[in-house]
């Protein structure tokens, strides 16, 4: 792999990591309201995925949201501003951490229900088919979507009328609190695929360079009207279920296992393999926290949206 992809991926991870801790920070200091889900440990999956599609393909996020936007390219100003539930930010303020959107970068939204962008997913794959398109859908969800009945019923539509959908099932291993395990008795949760006679592949969601290479060949699948395939990635969040949850139910000896794999380090061990200088490195590095550190202060200098566009909004009947 070229020594310009590794690096756009090793910059791509680490700006989500950095970002998920700056809005740890700002949660914190109370400039965030609401919940706040952090991706931090699971970077990998959206970096990997979603830098293998084109500009004009489609994603659908899930509560969990704000890495798959970044690897899609969004403006992280923009996106703190919509978690400081600003005026600024891409749902103007109205949609804060959990539903983040943008149309024009081919963003569908995050999604609070849990499984609830899969059907979302499923419609903009049918919707492809319709319009004869080459474009593609990765439809983003956690382990604790696939008992959920809308996932059974999309994916068996897609199978039939063969949609140009990934559904990208982000396994951390827990649904809030709810042990993997303690709700399936199937180690790999990819060989539900079978039942709907869709290819079904489970594999490591910690670095971004083999999950790139690993997800071309479903997305060149979909393209060519063969249809949908599930692939399942095995990671661990480095925290709680939301920045309040102590995560007290997390092993520590699982949680240290899975931390010695972290994505950031893979990435950077990816570069340091290539032979990038540590030079080349430290100014990724220094880049990445200047522009949060900017994405900050824009957000924090943004206005509230008024009450007068509130209420312009509301419909009277």
């Amino acid at each position: 792999m070229e020594a310009a992809l590794l690096k756009g991926l090793y910059e791509k991870v680490l700006t989500i990591r950095r970002f998920e801790q700056s809005a740890r920070e700002q949660y914190r200091v109370g400039n965030i309201y609401g919940y706040l889900h952090p991706y931090t440990g699971e970077e990998a999956i959206a970096v990997g995925t979603i830098n293998a599609l084109n500009p004009d393909d489609y994603i659908v996020s899930t509560h969990r949201g704000h890495g798959h936007a970044i690897a899609k390219g969004h403006d992280l100003g923009l996106m703190m501003a919509e978690l400081f539930g600003k005026s600024t930010g891409y749902c103007r303020g109205r949609g804060g951490s959990m539903h983040v959107a943008n149309l024009k970068q081919f963003n569908l939204g995050a999604n609070g229900i849990v499984g609830g962008g899969i059907p979302i997913a499923t419609g903009a794959g049918m919707a492809i088919k319709q319009r004869g398109t080459s474009q593609v859908v990765l439809s983003f969800f956690s382990d604790g979507a696939v008992n959920n009945g809308v996932f059974h019923e999309s994916l068996n539509l897609a199978a039939i009328y063969h949609l140009p959908i990934i559904y990208i099932l982000e396994n951390n291993q827990y649904a809030a609190s709810t042990p993997v395990e303690s709700v399936n008795l199937v180690e790999d949760l990819s060989i539900r695929a079978a039942g709907y006679g869709i290819p079904g592949i489970t594999m490591d969601g910690n670095d971004a360079v083999q999950i790139f290479t690993a997800v071309q060949e479903p997305i060149a699948r979909a393209r060519k009207g063969k249809g949908p395939t599930l692939m399942e990635y095995k990671t661990y969040r480095h925290s709680g279920h939301h920045v309040n949850d102590p995560g007290v139910y997390m092993p520590q000896e699982t949680m240290a296992y899975w931390k010695a794999k972290d994505p950031v380090d893979i990435m950077r061990n990816h570069l340091i393999s290539a032979g990038v200088k540590e030079s080349d490195i430290t100014e990724i590095d220094q880049r990445v926290e200047k522009k949060l550190e900017e994405a900050v202060q824009f957000a924090k200098e943004s206005p509230e949206p008024s009450a007068e566009e509130f209420l312009a909004e509301i419909p009277v009947y």
